[in-house]
């Protein structure tokens, strides 16, 4: 792993100022950028680390708070350790803010963020690539269907609602999808049950995009999130290995 360099930054968007979160080799040259999509806990010292992992790997991490509509990150002020079964108002406060969120707004963001990494002096030239974790597994999947020029491949971990039966549902991008992706599905996924996952299939097979779809038997939902009551080490570690290669065979 190489020493990593990471700071607060702004990222103008046709709807404001989203602040996030820049980490990259501290080396000062440039290196191949992936965009990370956080889940609905926020911008927070674990995605911080999250993405302080993948710049160590060699890659130029932005992290944007998606919410920055209703302000900096924290949001929501977050306990160090989250149990939302223990602290239900986490999730009546998140949800409206979620809701808040439509897709046009989410994909003119995208477009901000992926002109902002390509004006990035530590971002090298070309295509970037994508992860997204929860909501941010959609997030993804959005953005490589709306600026597939941009993004060589996408990955998302325990995300949910990917294909729904609404007539906005994220998998009905498919067919414009030119990157590679990969899916790690949470097990007994309340948000993701077994007929999206089919459906999710379904979509991406028939659309010839090249993927890759796993479930992470006994994982749960948010499984990858160490400051969270759904972490697996286990399931983790998995998720690392599989967007690591992901990424060093598309970048």
């Amino acid at each position: 792993m190489t020493a990593v360099q990471a700071t607060a930054v702004d990222v103008p968007t046709e709807d404001g100022t989203a602040d996030a979160y820049l980490a990259h080799p501290g080396d000062g040259g440039p290196h191949p950028a992936v965009l990370l999509y956080m889940d609905a806990f926020g911008l927070r010292p674990r995605l911080k680390a999250m993405a302080d992992r993948l710049a160590g790997a060699g890659y130029t991490v932005l992290v944007p708070n998606v919410f920055y509509r209703h302000g900096r990150a924290p949001v929501v002020e977050m306990p160090e350790f989250i149990d939302p079964g223990a602290r239900p108002e986490i999730f009546e406060r998140l949800r409206p803010i979620m809701q808040d969120l439509t897709p046009e707004q989410a994909m003119r963001d995208a477009g901000a963020y992926l002109r902002w990494l390509a004006e990035c002096p530590a971002a090298a030239d070309g295509p970037v690539a994508l992860t997204g974790y929860c909501m941010g597994a959609g997030l993804a999947l959005r953005t490589a269907g709306t600026y597939p020029d941009r993004v060589a491949a996408a990955a998302g971990f325990h995300g949910g609602r990917l294909a729904t039966d609404a007539p906005d549902s994220p998998h009905l991008v498919a067919e414009r999808v030119t990157a590679e992706l990969y899916f790690g599905h949470a097990d007994d996924d309340p948000s993701l049950p077994p007929e999206q996952i089919a459906r999710l299939e379904e979509a991406l097979t028939a659309a010839g995009v090249r993927h890759r779809c796993e479930i992470y038997a006994g994982a749960g939902h948010g499984y990858t999130q160490a400051d969270t009551s759904a972490y697996d080490e286990a399931a983790e570690e998995r998720h690392w290995a599989a967007l690591l290669d992901l990424l060093k065979r598309t970048l």
